[in-house]
């Protein structure tokens, strides 16, 4: 049951989208030794400027040809879950109780329903922390892909689609703290370490410094939060999708047309 369609286009601006998010995680293994996201600090402000931009133009290209508003109150009521899920659990030993229902979320009403909900529901938690900052734009996109990713599994059903969506989400926790590592590594840590971001340096140098840097600094953190996700969906899966799919049927959501 897709609550938000993917026509087309806003299939295309997603993929564009992500692209650019690629390349906003993603730089420091390319940049060049004179660029001047090298030489100074300012890139992850740069990028944080953009990707806001980046992730309305896509909610935009969605929302364009008309939302179900009934889709539009699950997706308020989910985001709404999820933002308050996230404080009990959100730094504490990695241990993170919100993106098991973005998975489910995505599972039962879609790709681009996933891809929204992802966003509303980090910018929802961050109004409600106060954790608004520079570092918001990359976790909401992060987010976005981890809806968006299960929305777009194969089909299952039982024990087995149960399982699929645990593994999932357990592996989506893992990336997902390494792209966070990324979006602050180049300046979290000093000059001439081991581990250091080096501008200019090839891929495979930068590369290994990074996972080094993420091996040592964050790997316990991020293999809690995929373990509490792969636990969370096993446990309280099933019951989820079946009261999920229930409302989705009784719903009955409306495919608007371009």
């Amino acid at each position: 049951m897709n609550a938000i369609a993917l026509h087309p286009r806003s299939a295309v601006a997603i993929l564009l989208a992500s692209l650019g998010g690629l390349s906003a995680f993603g730089w420091p293994l390319f940049v060049s030794s004179g660029s001047a996201l090298a030489s100074n600090g300012n890139a992850p402000l740069v990028f944080g400027l953009l990707l806001p931009i980046v992730l309305a133009v896509v909610l935009f290209e969605i929302s364009e040809g008309g939302l179900d508003p009934k889709a539009v109150a699950m997706l308020g009521v989910l985001s709404a879950v999820g933002a308050a899920l996230r404080p009990l659990g959100a730094g504490t030993a990695g241990i993170e109780t919100v993106f098991f229902l973005l998975v489910l979320g995505g599972r039962v009403f879609g790709a681009g329903f996933g891809f929204v909900l992802g966003a509303t529901t980090l910018f929802g938690s961050a109004l409600i922390t106060g954790g608004v900052g520079p570092w918001l734009p990359y976790q909401m996109l992060g987010a976005a892909w981890v809806g968006l990713g299960a929305g777009l599994l194969p089909r299952l059903s039982g024990k087995r689609e149960v399982l699929m969506l645990a593994s999932y989400g357990a592996a989506a926790g893992l990336l997902y703290g390494i792209l966070m590592n990324m979006s602050f590594w180049p300046y979290g840590v000093g000059p001439r370490t081991q581990i250091s971001f080096i501008a200019g340096a090839p891929l495979w140098t930068n590369l290994h410094r990074f996972l080094v840097f993420s091996f040592t600094t964050s790997l316990g953190w991020d293999l809690v939060r995929g373990l509490t996700n792969f636990v969370l969906v096993a446990i309280t899966g099933r019951a989820i999708l079946v009261t999920l799919r229930r409302a989705a049927r009784k719903a009955h959501f409306a495919e608007h047309s371009r």
